[in-house]
């Protein structure tokens, strides 16, 4: 069985959802796009995740700014409004008749090709809107029992060829590393920077403890996670010590707890970094309480609707 952070309880409702294509409604197997596509042929396109929690879709305007930013990074021009979109995300949910417990990832692409190139000018399109909606819990079990991580050769990428903290399509570098982590019996990918100081993970933020101190690393070489910002958030309104800062190997082999952040799974802890136990190998006192800290604040969306 598959352990790490995204790890989803079994649910047969998933096996008939309906899917979003450019606004038209399809069923799971039936839900498919061309070859032809920007995405499909090279990767040209950008995403966002998000959760539907007690008929609230979390961190929305967060989500969407991100969306935003990725599509002007990449040149795509995103022919709808953040409230036009947003009612397309709705119109699917409430297709779905899905109010809670909803992971919902939404994809652009820059559309379909005339022909198989990477020149955007040969898109003949406009840009394809997929919204998948799906029931996926987290598994407790994998939260408690924590992942193990195996720091990777492949480094992430420098701003000035492929920007970490672009959301888009073109994930191969954290595929490989991921499939080195796994070839060498862990459960994720720890990643450095280009300069040798940690970064992030192949899909989800990187912390640790040391001293009652939250690190993680600076924003210049990590996707812009919005759990990693809400931790954040949380640990200066709690006057919990927290910094962005270049650490290394050295410092992370020595932590007292480390842990990982996502949309989909939270906080998960990590027990055990190249082999190393990483404090007491469990799921700390420090990532607890930043855990509830964290759920604290999607419950006060949630209040505020």
């Amino acid at each position: 069985m598959v352990h790490g952070t995204h790890n989803a309880l079994a649910d047969s409702r998933n096996d008939s959802i309906l899917i979003s294509i450019n606004d038209e409604l399809f069923k799971r197997n039936d839900a498919k796009i061309s070859v032809f596509d920007s995405g499909y042929l090279v990767g040209d396109g950008v995403w966002e995740a998000l959760r539907l929690h007690h008929g609230v879709l979390v961190f929305l305007e967060d989500h969407f700014n991100r969306l935003w930013q990725s599509a002007k990074t990449v040149g795509m021009k995103l022919p709808f409004t953040k409230q036009e979109l947003t009612a397309k995300v709705w119109n699917t949910l409430n297709a779905n008749k899905m109010t809670d417990g909803v992971h919902v990832r939404i994809m652009v692409t820059r559309g379909i090709k005339k022909t198989p190139s990477q020149d955007p000018r040969l898109t003949i399109s406009g840009p394809n809107v997929v919204i998948i909606p799906e029931y996926k819990a987290a598994s407790k079990t994998s939260k408690e029992k924590g992942i193990t991580l195996f720091t990777s050769t492949v480094r992430r990428g420098s701003p000035d060829y492929l920007d970490p903290r672009l959301n888009c399509h073109s994930k191969l570098h954290e595929v490989q590393a991921l499939i080195q982590a796994i070839e060498a019996g862990a459960d994720e990918a720890l990643m450095l920077d280009v300069n040798g100081f940690v970064s992030t993970c192949n899909a989800t933020n990187f912390f640790i403890i040391k001293n009652d101190e939250v690190w993680t690393s600076t924003s210049k070489y990590c996707m812009n996670g919005i759990t990693r910002a809400k931790v954040i958030e949380v640990c200066i309104a709690n006057n919990i010590p927290c910094f962005e800062k270049d650490f290394s190997l050295f410092d992370v082999y020595g932590a007292d707890e480390a842990f990982v952040t996502g949309t989909f799974g939270g906080l998960t802890p990590v027990t055990k970094i190249d082999g190393r136990v990483i404090g007491e190998g469990n799921y700390g006192n420090m990532t607890k309480t930043l855990s509830d800290l964290y759920e604290n604040l999607i419950n006060a969306e949630v209040k505020n609707g």
